[in-house]
């Protein structure tokens, strides 16, 4: 096998807080101003990396963002000191300090979206960094977003690197969270399934009347365009409204491919069974190979129970011999017949997925990002992965760094009050800036410079 694929995972970062900043992410909104635990998110986000490398999985690692976001805050008209700036901030709108403090950057998923050279017409691995228009305090991630990416795909004649698309709502973009690939084998020619919210210029569309839309139609029109796929080897699929309305925010909280395998939920799309079948029809097309879909019935698991185990935000993995596993959250084992529906899926002789690794995400979880949420996948070719840095690449020596590292820099608890604190600036500088040298990133983050 010449391709496979590689998970960047994205430490979590010294702010991780729970602000309730996401409206329509029932997690969120539901632990809205709990005390948080950063050291021990980012050792569970650390050890999941761990268990997947483990297994054989290829395994990166992403920095996280800087926290809090003094410069945004200069922009929106604070002064002073780096004391007084959050202060300031806090005392006017405690909800616009806890978006410049939000470590939502830990979620991958979002950061982007990449498909791979053997579906590009140039033969390219194209990258676009998703804009993330419909949160400010996503949006103000994608420049430091945008430059890690660039040096850690630094290879013009193999890397396609795309701006992120104009920071609007209506081309809103939520990156892979909303974008699958199926194929017969990593090497092979893939089918790409985009799945948006809403239209901006088709407002006649059923829409959700609860939660906002987030992923727009014309946004993975224009992925799809730049990365230059051929319109046989794309869908565009609109999110069921109702599954919006109870909590699904991204696609990935209610379905998951990998390959040609597909778990997902009846509810999980307008039209579902109809989409089904035309990826069905268009793999077997353009890939030579079927798929293998694993419908959950509402039934078995009701949209309410797929929101709040986080069972399609699973990782489906291929590990080196070729078997297929289930990464699930922990919250999945803890409720008994979401265990349950696992074993006997897992049991059943037509389904690939043989074995199930709860992973204990506690923390993420409390904010809305179960495992597939923390990566962003990239299937590479071996010249390709050659060509990634070095430096963010997955070992055991880099464990133990990052171990410490988290260890000796991120606090045990953070209240919403905490984030007042101007030695929390200093902290992120200090810690990031070791960070930097540790991946052998440069000068990535704008106190750097």
């Amino acid at each position: 096998m010449n391709s496979f694929e590689v998970n960047f995972d994205r430490l979590v970062g010294l702010t991780h807080n729970y602000g309730g900043l996401s409206y329509g992410n029932t997690a969120s909104m539901k632990n809205q101003s709990s005390t948080s635990n950063p050291r021990e998110a980012a050792l569970q986000g650390l050890n999941k990396m761990k268990y997947l490398h483990s297994l054989g999985v290829k395994q990166a690692v992403l920095p996280p963002d800087d926290r809090p976001a003094i410069t945004i805050l200069q922009r929106l008209g604070y002064t002073g000191s780096s004391g007084d700036i959050l202060n300031k901030a806090f005392d006017d709108s405690p909800h616009l300090l806890m978006a410049c403090c939000s470590s939502a950057s830990m979620w991958a998923a979002n950061a982007a979206t990449i498909t791979p050279s053997q579906d590009s017409l140039d033969g390219k691995v194209h990258i676009t960094p998703a804009n993330l228009a419909s949160k400010f305090h996503r949006s103000i991630e994608v420049p430091v977003t945008t430059k890690i990416l660039q040096v850690i795909f630094n290879n013009d004649q193999l890397f396609n690197h795309h701006p992120f698309l104009p920071m609007s709502l209506q081309i809103g973009d939520e990156g892979a969270a909303n974008h699958t690939r199926f194929s017969g084998t990593y090497d092979g020619q893939g089918f790409h399934l985009f799945v948006y919210g809403q239209s901006a210029f088709k407002p006649n569309a059923v829409l959700p009347q609860k939660f906002p839309a987030r992923q727009m139609y014309e946004a993975s029109q224009a992925i799809a365009r730049r990365h230059q796929l051929h319109s046989n080897q794309v869908l565009f699929v609109q999110q069921n409204p109702n599954a919006i309305d109870a909590g699904v925010f991204h696609n990935d909280v209610i379905s998951v491919g990998n390959l040609n395998v597909f778990l997902y939920h009846e509810n999980a799309f307008v039209a579902t069974e109809a989409a089904i079948h035309e990826i069905q029809t268009r793999l077997s097309k353009q890939c030579f190979t079927d798929l293998i879909p694993i419908k959950v019935a509402e039934k078995e698991v009701s949209l309410k129970d797929a929101v709040e185990s986080y069972l399609f935000n699973s990782q489906i993995v291929q590990t080196p011999n070729g078997e297929t596993h289930l990464i699930a959250p922990g919250e999945c084992e803890k409720m008994p017949h979401i265990k349950e529906f696992i074993e006997k899926m897992i049991a059943s002789p037509a389904n690939p997925i043989k074995k199930v690794h709860y992973i204990d995400l506690r923390q993420s979880m409390s904010n809305g990002g179960g495992p597939a949420c923390l990566r962003l996948r990239a299937i590479l070719s071996s010249n390709e992965y050659k060509a990634v840095h070095k430096g963010v690449l997955f070992n055991e020596a880099l464990y133990e760094k990052l171990s410490a590292w988290i260890n000796k820099h991120y606090r045990e608890k953070l209240s919403i009050t905490d984030l007042t604190d101007p030695k929390l600036v200093d902290e992120s500088h200090i810690a990031l800036d070791q960070l930097t040298k540790i991946l052998g990133l440069g000068s990535i983050y704008p106190f750097q410079k």
